[in-house]
Protein backbone atom coordinates (compact mmCIF):
# COMPACT_ATOMS: atom_id res chain seq x y z
CA UNK A 1 0.00 0.00 0.00
CA UNK A 2 1.14 3.52 -0.68
CA UNK A 3 -1.78 5.64 0.54
CA UNK A 4 -4.23 5.70 3.45
CA UNK A 5 -6.82 8.48 3.59
CA UNK A 6 -9.41 9.35 6.23
CA UNK A 7 -12.62 11.22 5.39
CA UNK A 8 -14.74 12.43 8.33
CA UNK A 9 -18.22 13.07 6.92
CA UNK A 10 -21.33 14.97 7.98
CA UNK A 11 -24.45 14.60 5.86
CA UNK A 12 -27.63 16.55 6.42
CA UNK A 13 -31.03 14.93 6.06
CA UNK A 14 -34.64 15.98 6.53
CA UNK A 15 -34.76 13.92 9.70
CA UNK A 16 -32.20 12.76 12.23
CA UNK A 17 -31.40 9.23 13.37
CA UNK A 18 -34.25 7.99 15.62
CA UNK A 19 -36.48 10.90 14.66
CA UNK A 20 -36.75 14.66 15.01
CA UNK A 21 -34.29 16.21 17.51
CA UNK A 22 -35.71 17.80 20.67
CA UNK A 23 -36.79 21.47 20.30
CA UNK A 24 -33.85 23.86 20.50
CA UNK A 25 -31.25 21.14 19.97
CA UNK A 26 -28.07 22.48 18.37
CA UNK A 27 -24.91 20.60 17.52
CA UNK A 28 -24.83 17.45 19.63
CA UNK A 29 -27.75 16.84 21.95
CA UNK A 30 -29.25 14.34 24.39
CA UNK A 31 -32.48 12.37 24.05
CA UNK A 32 -33.57 11.88 27.69
CA UNK A 33 -33.77 9.42 29.34
CA UNK A 34 -31.00 8.05 27.12
CA UNK A 35 -27.46 9.09 28.06
CA UNK A 36 -25.69 9.24 24.69
CA UNK A 37 -24.94 12.26 22.54
CA UNK A 38 -26.69 12.39 19.17
CA UNK A 39 -26.24 14.56 16.10
CA UNK A 40 -28.88 16.16 13.91
CA UNK A 41 -26.73 15.08 10.94
CA UNK A 42 -25.43 11.69 9.89
CA UNK A 43 -21.74 11.58 10.83
CA UNK A 44 -19.30 8.85 9.90
CA UNK A 45 -15.68 8.12 9.04
CA UNK A 46 -14.66 6.66 5.68
CA UNK A 47 -11.18 5.30 5.03
CA UNK A 48 -9.63 4.58 1.64
CA UNK A 49 -6.55 2.38 1.25
CA UNK A 50 -4.78 2.35 -2.11
CA UNK A 51 -2.01 0.12 -3.43
CA UNK A 52 0.67 0.77 -6.04
CA UNK A 53 -1.44 -0.21 -9.07
CA UNK A 54 -4.16 2.30 -8.08
CA UNK A 55 -6.65 -0.25 -6.76
CA UNK A 56 -8.50 1.08 -3.70
CA UNK A 57 -10.59 -0.37 -0.92
CA UNK A 58 -13.04 1.51 1.28
CA UNK A 59 -13.88 1.09 4.94
CA UNK A 60 -16.13 2.86 7.41
CA UNK A 61 -16.28 3.25 11.18
CA UNK A 62 -19.37 3.73 13.27
CA UNK A 63 -18.66 7.32 14.30
CA UNK A 64 -22.03 8.99 14.97
CA UNK A 65 -20.38 11.94 16.72
CA UNK A 66 -16.93 13.51 16.33
CA UNK A 67 -15.66 11.44 13.37
CA UNK A 68 -12.53 13.62 13.36
CA UNK A 69 -11.35 11.73 16.46
CA UNK A 70 -10.97 8.25 14.87
CA UNK A 71 -9.79 10.01 11.68
CA UNK A 72 -6.84 11.43 13.59
CA UNK A 73 -6.02 7.95 14.92
CA UNK A 74 -6.09 6.52 11.40
CA UNK A 75 -3.81 9.24 10.07
CA UNK A 76 -1.35 9.45 12.97
CA UNK A 77 -1.12 5.88 14.29
CA UNK A 78 -2.46 3.34 11.81
CA UNK A 79 -1.56 4.68 8.37
CA UNK A 80 2.24 4.74 8.92
CA UNK A 81 2.15 1.03 9.83
CA UNK A 82 0.35 0.20 6.58
CA UNK A 83 2.54 2.00 4.05
CA UNK A 84 4.49 -0.60 2.07
CA UNK A 85 2.58 -3.56 3.55
CA UNK A 86 1.08 -6.44 1.55
CA UNK A 87 -2.59 -5.39 1.14
CA UNK A 88 -3.80 -8.99 0.92
CA UNK A 89 -2.40 -9.97 4.35
CA UNK A 90 -5.51 -8.68 6.09
CA UNK A 91 -5.45 -10.72 9.30
CA UNK A 92 -1.72 -10.24 9.97
CA UNK A 93 -2.19 -6.51 9.39
CA UNK A 94 -5.11 -6.45 11.82
CA UNK A 95 -2.95 -8.06 14.50
CA UNK A 96 -0.14 -5.59 13.83
CA UNK A 97 -2.46 -2.60 14.07
CA UNK A 98 -4.27 -3.90 17.15
CA UNK A 99 -0.99 -4.31 19.03
CA UNK A 100 0.24 -0.75 18.36
CA UNK A 101 -1.57 0.63 21.43
CA UNK A 102 -2.58 -2.59 23.16
CA UNK A 103 -0.17 -2.35 26.09
CA UNK A 104 -1.42 1.18 26.74
CA UNK A 105 -4.99 0.01 27.24
CA UNK A 106 -6.36 1.18 23.90
CA UNK A 107 -8.11 -1.91 22.57
CA UNK A 108 -11.50 -0.20 22.65
CA UNK A 109 -13.10 3.20 22.13
CA UNK A 110 -12.01 5.44 19.28
CA UNK A 111 -8.89 3.34 18.67
CA UNK A 112 -11.06 0.32 17.91
CA UNK A 113 -13.40 2.39 15.72
CA UNK A 114 -10.47 3.62 13.66
CA UNK A 115 -9.10 0.09 13.33
CA UNK A 116 -12.53 -1.18 12.26
CA UNK A 117 -12.65 1.28 9.35
CA UNK A 118 -9.14 0.30 8.21
CA UNK A 119 -9.88 -3.40 8.56
CA UNK A 120 -13.02 -3.15 6.43
CA UNK A 121 -11.06 -1.20 3.81
CA UNK A 122 -8.38 -3.89 3.72
CA UNK A 123 -10.96 -6.64 3.19
CA UNK A 124 -12.53 -4.61 0.39
CA UNK A 125 -9.13 -4.01 -1.20
CA UNK A 126 -8.08 -7.67 -0.92
CA UNK A 127 -11.32 -8.70 -2.58
CA UNK A 128 -10.83 -6.28 -5.44
CA UNK A 129 -7.27 -7.49 -5.96
CA UNK A 130 -8.28 -11.16 -6.00
CA UNK A 131 -11.68 -10.86 -7.68
CA UNK A 132 -13.54 -12.35 -4.71
CA UNK A 133 -16.28 -10.98 -2.49
CA UNK A 134 -15.73 -10.48 1.23
CA UNK A 135 -18.23 -13.27 1.97
CA UNK A 136 -16.28 -15.60 -0.30
CA UNK A 137 -13.01 -14.71 1.41
CA UNK A 138 -14.64 -15.48 4.75
CA UNK A 139 -15.31 -19.01 3.57
CA UNK A 140 -18.59 -18.57 1.75
CA UNK A 141 -22.12 -17.34 2.38
CA UNK A 142 -24.69 -19.39 4.28
CA UNK A 143 -27.45 -17.35 2.67
CA UNK A 144 -28.00 -15.13 -0.36
CA UNK A 145 -30.40 -12.82 1.48
CA UNK A 146 -29.82 -11.56 5.02
CA UNK A 147 -33.02 -11.42 7.12
CA UNK A 148 -33.69 -8.14 8.90
CA UNK A 149 -35.82 -6.43 11.52
CA UNK A 150 -36.99 -2.84 11.29
CA UNK A 151 -35.24 -0.76 13.94
CA UNK A 152 -37.28 2.07 15.40
CA UNK A 153 -40.71 3.59 14.90
CA UNK A 154 -39.90 7.31 15.26
CA UNK A 155 -43.34 8.64 16.13
CA UNK A 156 -44.26 10.53 19.34
CA UNK A 157 -47.38 8.50 20.20
CA UNK A 158 -48.24 4.82 20.45
CA UNK A 159 -51.01 5.27 17.90
CA UNK A 160 -48.48 6.76 15.48
CA UNK A 161 -46.02 3.97 16.12
CA UNK A 162 -48.68 1.34 15.50
CA UNK A 163 -49.68 3.05 12.26
CA UNK A 164 -46.07 3.10 11.09
CA UNK A 165 -45.69 -0.56 12.09
CA UNK A 166 -48.67 -1.47 9.90
CA UNK A 167 -47.03 0.38 7.01
CA UNK A 168 -43.86 -1.64 7.46
CA UNK A 169 -45.85 -4.87 7.62
CA UNK A 170 -47.44 -3.99 4.29
CA UNK A 171 -43.92 -3.56 2.89
CA UNK A 172 -42.85 -7.04 3.96
CA UNK A 173 -41.55 -6.53 7.50
CA UNK A 174 -42.16 -9.31 10.01
CA UNK A 175 -40.10 -7.96 12.93
CA UNK A 176 -39.64 -4.56 14.53
CA UNK A 177 -37.55 -3.20 17.41
CA UNK A 178 -38.81 -0.39 19.62
CA UNK A 179 -36.38 2.16 21.07
CA UNK A 180 -37.77 2.65 24.56
CA UNK A 181 -36.56 2.93 28.17
CA UNK A 182 -39.24 5.45 29.21
CA UNK A 183 -40.54 3.51 32.21
CA UNK A 184 -41.78 -0.06 32.58
CA UNK A 185 -45.50 0.66 32.25
CA UNK A 186 -45.04 3.11 29.40
CA UNK A 187 -42.79 0.68 27.54
CA UNK A 188 -45.31 -2.13 27.94
CA UNK A 189 -48.11 0.08 26.64
CA UNK A 190 -46.04 0.90 23.55
CA UNK A 191 -45.18 -2.76 23.07
CA UNK A 192 -48.85 -3.76 23.26
CA UNK A 193 -49.91 -1.12 20.75
CA UNK A 194 -47.31 -2.23 18.21
CA UNK A 195 -47.66 -5.98 18.84
CA UNK A 196 -51.36 -5.64 17.99
CA UNK A 197 -50.31 -5.10 14.37
CA UNK A 198 -49.12 -8.71 14.17
CA UNK A 199 -45.40 -7.95 13.96
CA UNK A 200 -42.88 -9.73 16.19
CA UNK A 201 -41.63 -7.01 18.55
CA UNK A 202 -38.29 -6.51 20.34
CA UNK A 203 -37.39 -3.77 22.82
CA UNK A 204 -34.19 -1.75 23.07
CA UNK A 205 -34.17 -0.19 26.54
CA UNK A 206 -31.09 1.97 25.86
CA UNK A 207 -29.37 1.00 29.12
CA UNK A 208 -32.04 2.85 31.13
CA UNK A 209 -33.11 0.45 33.89
CA UNK A 210 -32.06 -0.93 37.24
CA UNK A 211 -32.04 -4.69 37.73
CA UNK A 212 -35.43 -4.81 39.54
CA UNK A 213 -37.05 -2.65 36.85
CA UNK A 214 -35.51 -4.72 34.06
CA UNK A 215 -36.73 -7.94 35.67
CA UNK A 216 -40.29 -6.58 35.80
CA UNK A 217 -40.07 -5.42 32.20
CA UNK A 218 -38.40 -8.61 30.99
CA UNK A 219 -40.92 -10.91 32.63
CA UNK A 220 -43.84 -8.94 31.21
CA UNK A 221 -42.26 -8.96 27.77
CA UNK A 222 -41.61 -12.69 27.99
CA UNK A 223 -45.29 -13.26 28.80
CA UNK A 224 -46.11 -11.26 25.67
CA UNK A 225 -43.78 -13.28 23.44
CA UNK A 226 -41.26 -10.49 22.79
CA UNK A 227 -38.41 -11.18 20.41
CA UNK A 228 -35.64 -9.95 22.74
CA UNK A 229 -34.76 -7.28 25.32
CA UNK A 230 -31.71 -5.25 24.31
CA UNK A 231 -29.39 -3.17 26.50
CA UNK A 232 -31.60 -3.08 29.60
CA UNK A 233 -28.97 -2.09 32.21
CA UNK A 234 -25.88 0.12 32.42
CA UNK A 235 -23.45 -0.98 29.68
CA UNK A 236 -20.67 -1.96 32.09
CA UNK A 237 -22.94 -3.98 34.42
CA UNK A 238 -22.02 -7.51 33.39
CA UNK A 239 -23.19 -9.07 36.65
CA UNK A 240 -26.49 -7.21 36.51
CA UNK A 241 -27.15 -8.55 33.03
CA UNK A 242 -26.19 -12.02 34.23
CA UNK A 243 -28.68 -11.74 37.08
CA UNK A 244 -31.36 -10.53 34.68
CA UNK A 245 -30.70 -13.27 32.14
CA UNK A 246 -31.18 -15.92 34.86
CA UNK A 247 -34.49 -14.41 35.99
CA UNK A 248 -36.34 -13.80 32.72
CA UNK A 249 -37.40 -16.24 30.02
CA UNK A 250 -36.42 -13.89 27.21
CA UNK A 251 -33.24 -13.38 25.15
CA UNK A 252 -31.10 -10.59 26.64
CA UNK A 253 -29.26 -8.85 23.81
CA UNK A 254 -25.97 -6.97 24.24
CA UNK A 255 -23.06 -6.18 21.97
CA UNK A 256 -22.98 -2.75 20.33
CA UNK A 257 -20.54 -1.47 22.98
CA UNK A 258 -18.22 -4.48 22.70
CA UNK A 259 -15.19 -4.02 20.46
CA UNK A 260 -13.32 -7.32 20.65
CA UNK A 261 -13.31 -11.02 21.50
CA UNK A 262 -11.88 -10.40 24.97
CA UNK A 263 -14.80 -8.23 26.04
CA UNK A 264 -17.36 -10.59 24.54
CA UNK A 265 -15.69 -13.64 26.13
CA UNK A 266 -16.22 -12.14 29.59
CA UNK A 267 -19.94 -11.63 28.91
CA UNK A 268 -20.27 -15.13 27.46
CA UNK A 269 -18.39 -16.75 30.33
CA UNK A 270 -20.75 -15.05 32.78
CA UNK A 271 -23.79 -16.04 30.67
CA UNK A 272 -24.79 -12.37 30.77
CA UNK A 273 -26.27 -12.31 27.27
CA UNK A 274 -28.14 -14.71 25.03
CA UNK A 275 -28.07 -12.72 21.79
CA UNK A 276 -24.79 -11.11 20.69
CA UNK A 277 -24.92 -7.82 18.76
CA UNK A 278 -21.44 -6.75 17.62
CA UNK A 279 -21.28 -3.89 15.11
CA UNK A 280 -18.79 -4.31 12.24
CA UNK A 281 -18.26 -0.54 12.26
CA UNK A 282 -16.83 -0.89 15.78
CA UNK A 283 -15.06 -4.24 15.42
CA UNK A 284 -14.07 -4.58 11.77
CA UNK A 285 -14.64 -7.73 9.76
CA UNK A 286 -11.71 -9.65 11.24
CA UNK A 287 -12.71 -9.21 14.86
CA UNK A 288 -16.44 -9.64 14.32
CA UNK A 289 -15.82 -13.06 12.81
CA UNK A 290 -13.66 -14.00 15.81
CA UNK A 291 -16.41 -12.81 18.16
CA UNK A 292 -19.00 -14.79 16.23
CA UNK A 293 -16.97 -17.98 16.63
CA UNK A 294 -16.78 -17.40 20.38
CA UNK A 295 -20.55 -16.92 20.47
CA UNK A 296 -21.09 -20.06 18.39
CA UNK A 297 -19.03 -22.09 20.87
CA UNK A 298 -21.52 -21.00 23.58
CA UNK A 299 -24.53 -21.59 21.29
CA UNK A 300 -25.36 -17.89 21.34
CA UNK A 301 -26.80 -16.55 18.05
CA UNK A 302 -25.50 -13.30 16.55
CA UNK A 303 -27.62 -10.37 15.38
CA UNK A 304 -25.18 -7.73 14.08
CA UNK A 305 -25.95 -4.19 15.18
CA UNK A 306 -26.35 -1.37 12.66
CA UNK A 307 -27.36 2.19 13.49
CA UNK A 308 -25.97 5.29 11.76
CA UNK A 309 -23.34 3.67 9.53
CA UNK A 310 -23.67 4.52 5.84
CA UNK A 311 -23.25 2.53 2.64
CA UNK A 312 -19.79 1.05 3.16
CA UNK A 313 -20.34 -0.32 6.66
CA UNK A 314 -23.85 -1.41 5.65
CA UNK A 315 -22.33 -3.54 2.88
CA UNK A 316 -19.76 -4.92 5.34
CA UNK A 317 -22.54 -5.81 7.78
CA UNK A 318 -24.44 -7.68 5.08
CA UNK A 319 -21.34 -9.65 4.04
CA UNK A 320 -20.46 -10.76 7.56
CA UNK A 321 -24.11 -11.56 8.30
CA UNK A 322 -24.26 -13.75 5.22
CA UNK A 323 -21.10 -15.57 6.36
CA UNK A 324 -22.35 -16.33 9.91
CA UNK A 325 -23.65 -19.85 10.48
CA UNK A 326 -25.77 -18.90 13.49
CA UNK A 327 -27.23 -15.58 12.32
CA UNK A 328 -30.44 -14.44 13.97
CA UNK A 329 -31.08 -11.34 11.84
CA UNK A 330 -29.52 -8.00 10.86
CA UNK A 331 -30.67 -4.54 11.92
CA UNK A 332 -32.41 -2.41 9.28
CA UNK A 333 -32.44 1.31 10.03
CA UNK A 334 -34.85 2.95 7.55
CA UNK A 335 -33.71 6.58 7.85
CA UNK A 336 -30.05 5.60 7.90
CA UNK A 337 -30.52 3.52 4.76
CA UNK A 338 -32.06 6.53 3.00
CA UNK A 339 -28.83 8.43 3.64
CA UNK A 340 -26.48 5.45 3.21
CA UNK A 341 -26.78 5.35 -0.57
CA UNK A 342 -25.78 8.99 -0.97
CA UNK A 343 -22.10 8.11 -0.64
CA UNK A 344 -22.41 5.27 -3.18
CA UNK A 345 -22.79 5.39 -6.95
CA UNK A 346 -25.87 3.18 -6.49
CA UNK A 347 -27.74 2.42 -3.25
CA UNK A 348 -27.82 -1.07 -1.85
CA UNK A 349 -31.06 -2.92 -2.58
CA UNK A 350 -33.05 -4.39 0.28
CA UNK A 351 -35.21 -3.23 3.10
CA UNK A 352 -37.60 -4.43 5.80
CA UNK A 353 -37.73 -8.02 4.54
CA UNK A 354 -33.99 -8.48 4.02
CA UNK A 355 -30.83 -7.48 2.16
CA UNK A 356 -29.52 -9.45 -0.83
CA UNK A 357 -25.79 -10.13 -0.67
CA UNK A 358 -23.99 -7.55 -2.85
CA UNK A 359 -22.40 -9.02 -5.96
CA UNK A 360 -18.91 -8.21 -7.18
CA UNK A 361 -15.44 -8.21 -5.64
CA UNK A 362 -14.76 -6.88 -2.16
CA UNK A 363 -17.78 -5.30 -0.57
CA UNK A 364 -19.58 -5.11 -3.91
CA UNK A 365 -20.27 -1.37 -3.69
CA UNK A 366 -18.75 1.65 -5.41
CA UNK A 367 -18.13 4.81 -3.43
CA UNK A 368 -19.07 8.15 -5.02
CA UNK A 369 -15.88 10.10 -4.43
CA UNK A 370 -17.47 13.40 -5.42
CA UNK A 371 -20.15 12.91 -2.78
CA UNK A 372 -17.49 12.06 -0.21
CA UNK A 373 -15.44 15.15 -1.00
CA UNK A 374 -18.53 17.36 -0.87
CA UNK A 375 -19.37 16.19 2.65
CA UNK A 376 -15.97 15.66 4.24
CA UNK A 377 -14.62 18.03 6.86
CA UNK A 378 -11.00 17.40 5.97
CA UNK A 379 -8.72 14.95 4.12
CA UNK A 380 -5.12 14.15 5.04
CA UNK A 381 -3.59 11.49 2.74
CA UNK A 382 -0.57 9.48 3.88
CA UNK A 383 1.92 9.02 1.05
CA UNK A 384 4.75 6.54 0.72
Amino acid sequence: MNRVEAFPLRLGHEDAYLGTPPPGAEGYFLRPPWRSLYSARFETLLVRVTCEDGTSGWGEALAPVAPEVPAAIVESLLAPALIGADPTAVRPLWHRLRDLMRERGHLVGHQADALAAVDIALWDLAGRLTGRSVAEMLGGAFRDTVPTYVSGLPRPTDAGRAELARTWAERGATRVKLHLGHGVEEDLATFDAVAATGLHVAVDAHWAYSVPEAVRLGRALADRGALFLEAPLAPEDVEGHRDLARRVDLPVAVGETLRNRYELAHWLDRRALSLAQPDVGRTGVTELMAMAELAAARHVPVAPHHSTGLGVVLAAGIHVSAALADLAFFEYQPTTCEVAGRILTAPLPGGPAGFPLPAGPGLGVEVDLDAVLQNTTRTVPQEA
